[in-house]
């Protein structure tokens, strides 16, 4: 039997993690790593130095054996040590790194295994989360989960874009429920499916079920990957109703609103909309400082107001991406022995600030592709008129405003002819639903995206 080379298999791996963690992070602690050995499920992973090794050893190193853990079908560890040393030899041992509290390591998807699920990381607690406009209802919603659990808001739906604080919020309910002797399972959806398949592969489907419906406090990420899963979203269902049934807490997150979850069974999502639905949105510049003030100061650097500026509008987009860029600056600064200042940040960050910023189009340009697109006039769509060309037009452009254009649902609602947040809503899902299971109109959205992004000659006013 052929079995893959340390090098494939350190490969298969890395490009898993690449989707886990940040940009920043990855590109600071993994892109430069290579295979040295894989025997007998123990992975040898050679760094280009020895700070590097032992900082993947101490935040890494779990979310790494449970990604080989997964490629290999069978239980897998993981060692790392600076490239030349002998594969027999243990790493030397340095001083823990600066950037020792590195929330981004912990990901959308979640970290290590333990027993009954994943992890919770101490870190994040409701009390460490950044409120704002942006997410002051899902905040104010998991407070009164964890205050009352299973009697305010079952089940909890928090949705919204990646790296902007499900995850923080979910961990932070999973701990306040603990600190109250409640036990609590944390799991992503992925790892729901693994589970409900070996449990019926081994033939311990009533292990299964006691795992999942005996926790007081259930806490599911990713849940839209149920999607067209019909089997484990049967045994989903049964598990929602057991514990919602025996008044015990139910907390999901996902990247979309009910709504917008297609394929699932409507019955799923009719029981998601039972308790309480609240979105997070992308943060305001203030938000996001204090987000990123908080942060230094968990990890005990001092950060000038020009770096911490520099940070927030380069890595607007994401919460993580931007954590990951400060423990980037702040290991950097670390290994050479230097204060953080604004030249420093840009060596730290290097190809990361030559890189140019993800484009955010306006919405004019927005809606004037669109109406070329469908060759409509732009006083029709932001009006009352309901033809299905125009109707077309006009969910498009919403779906787009609220895509490409980041914009809150309200502000979309105003610009489209002073519709109500409802349906905005309503119309954004709608074509986020239809997308997925309709080629010609994910094409069509995908052609639309890139003409946005294509260079555009000036326009007369």
């Amino acid at each position: 039997m052929n079995h893959p080379s340390p090098r494939t298999v350190w490969e298969a791996a890395l490009g898993r993690l690449e989707l886990q963690v940040s940009r920043p992070s990855f590109a600071t602690w993994l892109r430069d790593t290579s295979a040295v050995s894989f025997d007998d499920g123990r992975m040898v992973v050679a760094t280009p130095s020895l700070f590097a090794a032992r900082w993947l050893e101490q935040r890494m190193s779990s979310l790494v054996e449970a990604t080989l853990t997964q490629i290999a079908g069978r239980p897998s560890t993981v060692r790392f040590q600076v490239a030349g040393t002998p594969a027999s030899a243990e790493p030397r041992s340095v001083a823990t790194p600066t950037s020792s509290g590195d929330c981004d390591d912990w990901p959308a998807d979640p970290p290590a295994s333990s027993g009954r699920g994943f992890a919770l990381n101490p870190r994040y607690t409701l009390g460490s989360f950044v409120v704002g406009a942006s997410n002051q209802l899902a905040y104010a919603a998991a407070v009164a989960v964890s205050t009352r659990p299973g009697a305010a808001y079952n089940p909890l739906f928090l949705y919204g874009g990646v790296g902007l604080g499900k995850t923080h919020l979910l961990h932070g309910i999973g701990n306040a429920s603990a600190s109250r002797g409640l036990s609590c399972l944390y799991v992503s959806s992925e790892q729901f499916t693994n589970d409900f398949i070996t449990s019926l592969q081994t033939k311990r489907t009533r292990e299964f079920r006691e795992k999942y419906r005996s926790v007081d406090v259930l806490l599911m990420d990713d849940i839209q990957f149920l999607r067209g899963k019909e089997t484990v979203q049967e045994s989903f269902f049964h598990t929602f109703n057991d514990l919602h049934n025996s008044n015990r807490q139910i907390v999901l997150a996902c990247d979309r609103p009910t709504s917008a979850l297609s394929p699932i069974e409507d019955r799923i999502r009719s029981r998601l909309q039972w308790g309480l639905s609240a979105d997070i949105q992308l943060p305001a510049q203030e938000t996001r400082r204090a987000i990123l003030e908080l942060k230094a100061r968990e990890i005990g650097v001092d950060v000038p107001t020009d770096v911490l500026n520099l940070l927030t509008d380069r890595f607007a987009g994401s919460v993580r991406d931007m954590e990951g860029a400060l423990n980037r600056v702040a290991a950097y600064a670390d290994l050479t022995g230097t204060a953080i200042d604004l030249a420093l940040a840009h060596s730290a960050l290097g190809e990361l600030l030559a890189l140019p910023p993800a484009p955010t189009p306006s919405p004019q340009a927005i809606l004037s592709t669109v109406c070329g697109h469908y060759q409509v006039d732009l006083r029709a769509v932001v009006s009352k008129r309901r033809d299905r060309k125009v109707t077309l037009a006009r969910q498009v452009a919403i779906y787009l405003l609220r895509e490409q254009a980041l914009m809150p649902l309200k502000s979309i609602g105003a610009l489209v002819g002073n519709r109500e947040h409802p349906s905005v809503r309503q119309a954004w899902a709608k074509i986020g639903r239809e997308r997925d299971v309709d080629p010609s109109l994910d094409a069509e959205l995908r052609s639309l995206s890139e003409s946005l992004f294509a260079p555009r000659e000036a326009t007369p006013s």
